[in-house]
């Protein structure tokens, strides 16, 4: 995570709570579009966060750097596969 987000842990953490309960929010079929676009904002949001991996070492937490950029084009993939639900 980049160093000037403040409280690494705590957010990430936060973060993995937020995508379960978007998961939840995602199975019913009434809410379905509400969970689907606060889906699509996490993932444009991990999106930066997943490019400063890939371009720091020191935040890249030992993954191979191939792994890293392979996860952007995937990023861009789930955004879609979420907005098909929206």
């Amino acid at each position: 995570m980049p160093a000037y987000i403040p409280a690494h842990k705590s957010l990430v953490m936060l973060s993995g709570i937020l995508e379960m309960c978007l998961g939840f929010i995602l199975l019913n079929p009434e809410t379905q579009s509400i969970g689907a676009w606060g889906m699509i904002g996490a993932l444009i949001l991990f999106l930066s966060i997943h490019y400063h991996m890939a371009t720091h070492k020191e935040a890249s937490l030992g993954i191979p750097t191939w792994i890293l950029w392979l996860r952007l084009p995937l990023q861009i993939a789930l955004i879609f596969w979420a907005y098909q639900y929206a």
